[in-house]
């Protein structure tokens, strides 16, 4: 449960997230270096977190990364059970209500010579569930990965934003999309959210090349 400022939260919360970010992009290319072709979602998140488990800067930014975690919520006679699985958590401690979420998705799908963009999955199966506090329930800051599996980030990019403007009602989108950093190797954008019970959210989305050059260069671990 946070206490105290809830901008300070969100900054603390942005932050780390801008600083996962660089570690991200440290291993990714050992992490498509591992996977080649076009393996599923739980396959690429399982080795990134292995990844990052083994960073030795990655270990002194929060307690724990978690693949697959589940938060709680509390029924009417505070029992306690499951809200679903978040693909992996950066816990800041041993408080499973405070944690920085990070949804992960695959886009831009190649199967027997054809592309599937999978936009409208991204949006439904993984930014709303931040929207209605399936994930990050009272939480100010959502993540989204993005792996773009055959590296067109341009068209990844088009489609997602596509998806959001015909999903802004349900969304409760506030203000649009808001470009991120331009960086030549990925895409970000933020997109804002009104939701029914806590305050509004801020989702953080990042769009990551999956293909053999994806962050060549990068010294990191294998």
């Amino acid at each position: 449960m946070m206490l105290g400022d809830p901008q300070s939260w969100k900054r603390q919360f942005i932050s780390l997230d801008e600083r996962m970010l660089q570690r991200i992009l440290h291993v990714w290319s050992h992490c498509v270096a591992r996977l080649p072709g076009q393996p599923e979602e739980d396959d690429i998140t399982t080795n990134l977190i292995d990844l990052l488990l083994k960073d030795p800067v990655v270990r002194t930014l929060c307690h724990w990364i978690e693949y697959q975690f589940e938060p709680f919520g509390t029924n009417d006679q505070g029992a306690k059970y499951s809200k679903g699985i978040v693909d992996l958590a950066v816990l800041l401690d041993f408080d499973r209500e405070t944690y920085l979420p990070y949804e992960c998705k695959r886009l831009n799908t190649i199967h027997q010579g054809r592309r599937s963009s999978l936009a409208t999955p991204y949006v439904n199966d993984g930014l709303m569930r931040f929207v209605t506090e399936q994930y990050a329930e009272g939480l100010p800051v959502g993540c989204m990965l993005g792996y773009v599996m055959d590296g067109d980030l341009a068209f990844a990019l088009q489609q997602v934003r596509a998806a959001i403007v015909a999903q802004a009602t349900p969304l409760k989108s506030r203000g649009g999309i808001t470009n991120g950093d331009a960086t030549p190797s990925i895409e970000r954008f933020r997109t804002d959210h009104e939701r029914d019970v806590s305050a509004q959210i801020e989702v953080r989305h990042v769009l990551l090349p999956f293909s053999p050059m994806a962050g060549a260069g990068a010294n990191g671990p294998r």
